[in-house]
């Protein structure tokens, strides 16, 4: 039997691609229990695109927003986190259209004492102005303009071959990631602490690694296709990757400011 889900999907202030997200949600073979989108402080459009997208949702659609100071993905996750009611956390960014049976596939691989890493294809520049005019959100391997192929390929049949354990936090990626709430909770959830683009995923997987949770990579299943866009501003990059090495010279299991904060906060 499959644990409840939430579906966790992190945006800021680019409605047109969150709009393909959400229009993809709509089409899974299986939905998540509910939907909670991490706004780290975008602007009315988003907000009326959410509310737009209610009606289309047979579960529940919460927005939980908080104003703009900067890049904070770490703080707006913890506290999407935090609201949500599921055994099961989704999560992928707001820039990804998700095949079909993204949540399916996902939900076949839970297992206890692992944490999930997906990967994505990519969609090009040079076809973006269509696939926005279209409203497009079906993709195959095959067509032209995307990058990545192999990561868009979906064989249910193969992807045990590549569904493989491993105590490494390396190459995990928020966009396409899957874990226990409650393996979360006992390692205190994003740190606060790392704001700006950098490496929050992989240190919170490298805590999770810790703690004896293990990586699960994921091929043939769970695509996704990112929407190409600007690099974010890196210049807080090298203190996430200090970070990342006190956690992993360290085997630190709890960060000292995360989602136990958030709770207090409340």
């Amino acid at each position: 039997m499959n644990p409840s889900v939430s579906l966790i999907i992190s945006t800021y202030n680019w409605p047109q691609a969150l709009n393909l997200c959400l229009k993809s949600v709509v089409t899974q073979t299986i939905m998540p229990d509910e939907v909670i989108i991490a706004d780290d402080g975008s602007g009315l459009a988003t907000k009326h695109l959410i509310e737009s997208f209610r009606t289309q949702f047979g579960v529940p659609l919460i927005h939980v927003w908080h104003e703009d100071q900067g890049f904070r993905k770490s703080l707006i996750l913890n506290k999407a986190i935090s609201a949500a009611s599921s055994q099961y956390i989704i999560e992928i960014d707001g820039d990804v259209i998700l095949d079909k049976n993204f949540v399916k596939d996902h939900l076949s691989v839970a297992e206890e004492k692992t944490f999930i890493r997906g990967t994505r294809a990519h969609l090009k520049k040079e076809i973006l102005s269509s696939v926005f005019k279209e409203e497009r959100i079906h993709f195959s391997y095959r067509d032209k303009g995307i990058k990545n192929r192999f990561n868009a390929l979906r064989i249910p049949s193969l992807a045990w071959l590549f569904t493989q354990k491993k105590n490494t936090a390396k190459s995990v990626r928020g966009c396409n990631i899957a874990f226990w709430k409650k393996d979360f909770i006992a390692v205190n959830g994003y740190s606060n602490d790392m704001q700006g683009w950098g490496a929050e995923d992989i240190e919170l997987a490298a805590r999770f690694i810790n703690i004896g949770v293990l990586k699960k990579g994921l091929k043939f299943k769970a695509v996704q296709y990112h929407i190409t866009h600007k690099f974010s501003c890196r210049k807080q990059h090298v203190s996430q990757l200090q970070s990342l090495r006190e956690t992993l010279e360290g085997n630190i299991k709890r960060c000292a400011n995360g989602y136990s904060e958030i709770q207090a906060v409340h």
